[in-house]
């Protein structure tokens, strides 16, 4: 099967108009690998730009950074609670001296993007796993599987379709490139190596749809009546306003792609997105038997990867996609919470 790679997303902070359309062409021009980059907002991002000419240290250590654009609002940051990779452009206040520096030209740009390609790697082969399972899921069924490299047969992953996954941290884009799938004749504890990267099917799934550029959204998704089933198992903190105000929508009633469309002013191209995200981590069904009852239980704040809930589901799995389809154990009756803005 062809190897997807993900998009991944700059955030631009402090950069004047002028300044983000030269980066914009700098990014479009770089051909230097197959790995595809974009812009969006630095929330959203996977890794940041920030504009030091326009940056000021702060007494307690924090950065407030000037917006680049008449009328922008300036960002504070605290660099050492940075989730992502962060580049600063030079020149720089004298005193702060960050890991990656460089200059608003091709090649250094070029060169910070292949060190953020480095350091996402990670993220780039969990991407590439979850695009596996999707191209294989109606030959995978539930089971547990060992995913390996094809050339030496070393474990690059651990699948368990009713329960958490394991990613080498080393492992690579190319290393899942025609990489083979076995299957193994029972679950157990200590399947996953305790120095691989864990984390839930459900998180796996999440962070695919939002990098894909594929349209994962079935299409009787965007004709038959639509259902809240139950929310999505995830850190509250990874939901948009978008994802919550279309759990409240379907909570409070059913309704079409149109409709909702209607209901929630969200553009279709967005809602479409915002929808396979949904679907793919088994919040949402077209299936009118499956749509879960509305319990008065809070979105949990933070899930970890093992987190289950002890109450069953009284409802079949069986419109879930097959990759998600759980055992009535790790089952979640929590209802939609009211919108507010997310933390970061």
């Amino acid at each position: 099967m062809a190897l997807e790679l993900p998009t991944l997303r700059i955030g631009l902070i402090g950069f004047s108009l002028p300044q983000q359309e030269s980066l914009r062409e700098m990014l479009a021009q770089d051909t230097a690998t197959r790995q595809s980059w974009d812009f969006a907002h630095p929330q959203e991002a996977d890794a940041l730009w920030i504009n030091g000419a326009r940056m000021q240290v702060l007494p307690d250590g924090m950065l407030r950074i000037a917006s680049g654009v008449p009328s922008g609002r300036s960002v504070q940051i605290d660099p050492t609670s940075l989730n992502r990779p962060a580049a600063y452009a030079a020149p720089l206040p004298n005193q702060f001296v960050p890991d990656i520096v460089f200059e608003l030209e091709p090649s250094s740009v070029a060169a910070v993007l292949r060190r953020f390609e480095r350091l996402l790697g990670p993220q780039i082969a969990q991407f590439c796993l979850a695009s596996q399972m999707l191209e294989q899921e109606s030959a995978l069924g539930s089971g547990v599987y060992r995913v390996e490299r094809p050339r030496d047969g070393a474990l690059l992953a651990v699948v368990d379709l009713r329960g958490d996954i394991g990613v080498l941290t080393t492992a690579t884009a190319v290393d899942f490139d025609n990489a083979m799938w076995t299957a193994l004749p029972q679950r157990g504890p200590g399947q996953i190596p305790a120095n691989f990267f864990r984390c839930s099917l459900s998180l796996l799934m999440w962070e695919y749809a939002r990098r894909t550029t594929r349209d994962v959204l079935p299409k009787r998704y965007r004709s038959d009546m639509l259902y809240f089933r139950r929310p999505p198992r995830l850190p509250q903190r990874l939901l948009q306003d978008t994802h919550l105000l279309l759990l409240r929508e379907l909570a409070t009633a059913p309704g079409t792609f149109q409709e909702l469309h209607q209901r929630t002013g969200i553009p279709p191209a967005r809602m479409g997105g915002d929808l396979a995200a949904l679907y793919l981590v088994g919040a949402i069904t077209s299936n009118a038997r499956r749509a879960a009852a509305i319990a008065s239980v809070p979105l949990e704040e933070e899930v970890g990867p093992s987190t289950e809930s002890v109450t069953p589901s009284r409802h079949d799995d069986s419109h879930l996609p097959p990759i998600l389809r759980q055992g009535s154990s790790r089952n979640d009756r929590t209802a939609p919470v009211p919108l507010h803005q997310l933390d970061h």
